[in-house]
């Protein structure tokens, strides 16, 4: 059983930087790659990043890659996403996501466990 607590959203410029943090209970947290999804109003829930469970390995989505940076750390059994040069497009729940499979998904119905997710607002 793994729990996932989001922190960091908020309000943010066009052009700005924001750091999300997933902070995981239970001590099998190393055994899970994580990922990240968000949810804009009206939209499904898409893939935005993930990384394997030991962090040597990072997939990110086309819309992020070259902003935003997934990175982990096991010993803090906490996972982040750095975003950087958001635009209004970017708005939405951002969420974290665990799961035990090494192989790369993008697809949320994979994942086993979710945090209540974060809001991340980017103005214009």
């Amino acid at each position: 059983q793994v729990q996932l607590v989001e922190s960091g959203g908020g309000l943010v410029q066009a052009g700005g930087s924001l750091r999300l943090s997933c902070a995981a209970s239970g001590r099998t947290f190393s055994s899970y790659a994580m990922g990240w999804f968000r949810q804009a109003p009206g939209k499904e829930r898409e893939f935005v990043a993930r990384i394997s469970w030991g962090g040597g390995s990072t997939y990110y989505a086309d819309s992020v890659r070259g902003r935003f940076t997934i990175s982990r750390d096991n010993a803090k059994n906490t996972v982040y996403l750095q975003m950087n040069n958001l635009n209004p497009e970017d708005t939405a729940v951002y969420y974290c996501a665990a799961v035990r499979s090494q192989i790369i998904r993008v697809d949320h119905a994979a994942y086993e466990y979710w945090g209540q997710g974060t809001q991340v607002t980017v103005s214009s």
